[in-house]
């Protein structure tokens, strides 16, 4: 009689604060034998901080440690190509859970759809095995709450944007929103400041660092130190508000 094979589940454990995690992600969480997380070399990880006081003792963990994160590599060698084999391979160290049988639980931060890791593990597994997504309150939405914006009004439209646009594309694609959110600041915060003052946003902006964190840290955009800006920092454009 055939094993039967493990479920593969993407977990979306919220922006940072613990108590935003959904109760169904919470107890298929508990349920799991086998917790998977990713993380960068020597560190613990905000996935896995978020959810490590709801462990318990018999499960498994697996982490699956980042070759790079932001760090500049040697020629010949690309970010793309490396982090695309690295994919390949914590592929193939989950499905050998999923084979022996084992559900997998693999933690994101934020919302396992939206710009989380989770997805390059789905991309590669969710055709051979059965997959469970849970949906997780985003890093965007977390910022929106504490910075008290309201995102868009009746019939507007929000754009969400990688910083690391060049800027030109940035500045048409925010000259063209009627609210936007810039993710993935980090280095790239002066270029994206220099085009929201050139559209004439920058009053309009609203800056935030690690929302729903512990450490969260709310800076007049013009306050913002260009040198320290982290990854997990966004820019709110509201949408014009309206007199209802």
């Amino acid at each position: 009689m055939m094993q039967a094979r493990g479920r593969l589940l993407g977990l979306g454990v919220g922006p940072g604060d613990p108590e935003l995690i959904t109760v169904k992600a919470l107890r298929l969480l508990r349920e799991a034998p086998v917790v998977a997380y990713f993380v960068a070399k020597g560190k613990k990880g905000n996935a896995f901080g978020i959810i490590e006081s709801h462990l318990q003792q018999a499960q498994t963990l697996l982490p699956l440690v980042y070759p790079v994160t932001t760090e500049l590599l040697p020629a010949p060698l690309s970010y793309e190509q490396v982090i695309s084999d690295f994919y390949d391979t914590a592929s193939l160290d989950v499905a050998a859970h999923l084979d022996a049988g084992r559900d997998v639980a693999v933690i994101c931060e934020g919302d396992p759809m939206f710009y989380g890791s989770y997805m390059y593990l789905h991309d590669r597994l969710a055709e051979r095995y059965e997959a469970q997504v849970i949906p997780g309150v985003c890093s965007m939405l977390g910022g929106a709450s504490v910075l008290g914006a309201p995102l868009v009004y009746r019939n507007q439209s929000l754009s969400v944007l990688s910083g690391v646009l060049p800027p030109e594309e940035l500045k048409r694609r925010l000259a063209d929103a009627d609210a936007a959110v810039v993710m993935k600041l980090g280095r790239n915060f002066p270029k994206v400041l220099a085009v929201l003052t050139e559209l004439g946003l920058a009053e309009r902006a609203l800056y935030v660092e690690r929302a729903t964190m512990s450490n969260q840290k709310i800076v007049p955009i013009n306050e913002v130190d260009p040198t320290s800006s982290p990854y997990f920092s966004l820019i709110i454009v509201p949408g014009e508000r309206w007199q209802g």
